[in-house]
């Protein structure tokens, strides 16, 4: 009897471009008028849970208004602690929070690299991975800190 290989090459996305492209699409629902960001927490490859930045719950969206920083002329990186919108990572830890969605042990996929403020909570919260896209504010500080409390980050590689 003859064998016949079948092996075939999986047209399938890899699970990073796949998660990733999930993340552009929550970007999409982002109401901050600056800049869209979004974050998708995975766990053994299944979404638990997306973020995306804006303002607060019940808050006037960011573009009708609500962030009077972002509706201002101040340049990109100034003024930072008068923007009320909550970053994307913060979003996602926090809506698996309010659904009590344990994050342990989680990989985040986030459009853009994790400031300082963001890359506490991902440790606080016992996400183990970061993979990101651009880049933002991601400094030696927030690598080191990420890297000592044992998170791998990396950048995400289309």
């Amino acid at each position: 009897m003859m064998s016949i290989n079948t092996a075939v090459a999986d047209p399938r996305p890899n699970w990073d471009t796949y998660f990733m492209s999930i993340a552009a699409v929550v970007a999409s629902r982002a109401n901050c008028s600056r800049r869209k960001v979004a974050a998708v927490v995975v766990s053994e490859n299944r979404v638990i849970s997306t973020g995306y930045n804006g303002t607060p719950r019940g808050v006037t969206n960011c573009f009708a208004g609500g962030c009077a920083r972002c509706a201002g002329s101040a340049p990109s990186g100034s003024s930072l602690e008068e923007c009320i919108c909550v970053h994307a990572e913060q979003n996602a830890i926090c809506q698996a929070a309010y659904y009590g969605i344990r994050l342990e042990g989680s990989t985040i996929y986030v459009t853009i690299s994790p400031c300082l403020t963001c890359a506490k909570l991902i440790i606080n919260a016992g996400i183990r991975e970061v993979v990101y896209g651009g880049d933002y504010a991601f400094n030696a500080q927030t690598a080191a800190l990420l890297a000592e409390a044992g998170v791998v980050c990396r950048k995400f590689d289309d």
